[in-house]
C-alpha cells in the first residue's frame, strides 16, 4: 500500500493541474466577454488608449496566471 502512495500523489498532482489550467482558461473567457463593449463615436486617441489599455490588462493577467500556476506547482 504504502508503494503506491507516491503514484497517488503523482495522479492528483496531475488531475491539480490540469484543473488549474482549464479554471484558468475560464477566466480570460470571462473576462475577454466583459470587456469586448463597444462605445460608439469615439475619436482616434480614445481608441488606441483603450487598445494599449486591454493589451497591457491582457498581459497582466496571463502573468498572474503563471504565476498562479507555477505556485500550485512548487507546493506540491
Amino acid at each position: 500500500m504504502d508503494e503506491d502512495l507516491p503514484e497517488s500523489v503523482k495522479k492528483c498532482l496531475d488531475i491539480l493541474e490540469e484543473n488549474v489550467e482549464i479554471l484558468a482558461n475560464l477566466e480570460f473567457a470571462l473576462d475577454d466577454e466583459q470587456e469586448d463593449e463597444l462605445v460608439p463615436n469615439m475619436e482616434l486617441h480614445n481608441l488606441y488608449d483603450m487598445a494599449d489599455d486591454v493589451s497591457n490588462t491582457a498581459k497582466i493577467k496571463r502573468a498572474e496566471s503563471n504565476f498562479t500556476r507555477r505556485q500550485a506547482e512548487d507546493s506540491f
